[in-house]
């Protein structure tokens, strides 16, 4: 069996997973700001499963800074946590080896994995806030995308503001007024995908993927506003620079679930 944390800004998904993995249990709760109080949540709803004997553990924090040799997460988007030693902390707890990384990278992982022709694959997130990460071989690149849409900065509205501050799940609401689930209205929706579009124009010409993929909370709902995501990037499409194709996320609910089940068998293997 294996474990996967997926640390959210709001809630904790947890979920273990066959040698296969095939996900058997799984459990939310609310994410705390305070750090001490998540390691007691999280150790209270590790007790209510029935198995408790993991090979090996990923965890995906939503973290902006992570130090990958000593498992500690630096500073966080969305989370007021600091400097929290994530990997030993949980190691403690569920007695087997854990990998931390970037949750947005563990998504993007999940999602190569189901995508075996492509060696390239961009996987952006638009949730509360825009995460990132660059795929090659179906390994993740860890130069790409800790600081996620908040480092991307654009011109809107005729100021220089980051990319998260207008494309986001949090942007969408405080916009529109509604959550993406609730938008239908095909102007609602061109808006949405052309505020994708700058950034993502920007990713590409660094990234150069050969596949993009969208998922977390809106991209959930990309299939209705891909076909304007499409046509906007093919609009600044060039010779020399062709336009990838973008589709939605196929499990955009469990990616980072799926993504540390991916990372810690790269890591940890079947011993």
């Amino acid at each position: 069996m294996y474990l996967g944390i997926d640390v959210g800004g709001t809630k904790t998904l947890v979920a273990s997973l066959d040698d296969d993995g095939v996900i058997v249990e799984k459990q939310k709760f609310p994410t705390s700001q305070d750090y001490g109080q998540f390691l007691n949540d999280f150790t209270t709803t590790l007790n209510s499963f029935n198995n408790k004997d993991f090979r090996a553990v990923g965890v995906g924090i939503p973290a902006t800074s992570i130090d990958r040799y000593a498992g500690i997460a630096r500073a966080f988007g969305n989370l007021a946590w600091k400097n929290v030693p994530v990997q030993a902390d949980i190691e403690k707890i569920v007695a087997s080896p854990v990998a931390v990384e970037n949750d947005a990278k563990l998504a993007g992982l999940s999602e190569s994995m189901l995508k075996p022709d492509f060696r390239r694959l961009l996987y952006v997130t638009i949730s509360t806030g825009v995460g990132y990460s660059l795929i090659v071989d179906h390994m993740i690149d860890p130069n790409i995308g800790d600081g996620g849409g908040t480092l991307i900065m654009l011109e809107h509205n005729g100021e220089m503001v980051s990319w998260e501050s207008f494309a986001s799940g949090k942007a969408i609401v405080a916009t529109f007024g509604r959550m993406a689930k609730d938008i239908t209205d095909a102007p609602t929706l061109d808006t949405i995908a052309r505020n994708i579009s700058v950034g993502l124009i920007e990713l590409l010409a660094v990234t150069e993927p050969e596949i993009v993929v969208i998922g977390g909370s809106v991209g959930r709902y990309a299939e209705r506003f891909i076909d304007p995501l499409n046509q906007y990037m093919k609009g600044m499409e060039t010779p020399l620079f062709p336009m990838p194709k973008i589709v939605p996320a196929v499990r955009p609910d469990d990616a980072v679930i799926y993504g540390c089940y991916d990372y810690a068998k790269q890591i940890f293997g079947n011993s």
